[in-house]
């Protein structure tokens, strides 16, 4: 009876064992690929006037500008780079940063870096530096600007036309100006609208 009971366990013992489901290795999850972060020009700039100020109390910009990638052609006043110029006259020194919204091989890596420090001439009209008290028209306004004044009709021709946005400061009339520029820079520009970037008023079509 003894040997009975003994063979009647062993089988359920067995049979338990084969019913348990087959554990299979998980893989870890790769991670998601970092979505593209376009920003508008003063959105952008905001970012590195906080970092500039990590590096200069004093920091006052002298150019913003945007930058061409696959991921990002200018539409809208946005961009998923943004470079700007700092002059320092406690540091007698200029110092340009950049943000970067992207993940690709034509763009800056994501987040905010910083380049070569520079010497500073205050006297130097191509690194005037300006209050930023003065920028408040952002790029998507600029960029409607200048879509009534022939950007539209140059997007209507070519849909992949590029556009850049560059901000400084206009000594001769004394205000602070956006560039809204179809091409990849100035040398081949199709059109450029100057607009004002404290009013938003159009104030020319450049040459």
């Amino acid at each position: 009876m003894k040997k009975l009971v003994v063979s009647v366990l062993s089988v359920l013992v067995l049979a338990a064992c084969s019913s348990e489901p087959t554990k299979t290795t998980e893989q870890p999850a790769k991670p998601a690929p970092k979505q593209a972060e376009l920003s508008t020009g003063r959105m952008g700039f905001q970012r590195l006037y906080i970092a500039a100020h990590g590096w200069a109390p004093d920091a006052r910009p002298y150019i913003i500008t945007s930058q061409l990638t696959k991921e990002s052609i200018g539409r809208d006043g946005k961009s998923g780079v943004w470079r700007a110029g700092f002059a320092s006259n406690v540091r007698h020194a200029i110092k340009p940063f950049v943000w970067s919204g992207l993940d690709s091989d034509d763009a800056p890596s994501p987040g905010i870096s910083s380049g070569v420090e520079d010497s500073y001439n205050p006297a130097n009209t191509s690194t005037q530096a300006f209050d930023i008290g003065f920028l408040k028209i952002d790029t998507d306004k600029a960029f409607e600007v200048a879509q009534k004044h022939g950007g539209e009709k140059l997007l209507q021709k070519n849909p992949k036309q590029p556009v850049v946005y560059l901000c400084n400061w206009n000594p001769g009339a004394n205000e602070l100006v956006w560039h809204v520029i179809y091409g990849t820079g100035t040398d081949d520009a199709r059109l450029r609208v100057a607009v004002n970037a404290t009013s938003g008023d159009f104030l020319r079509v450049e040459k």
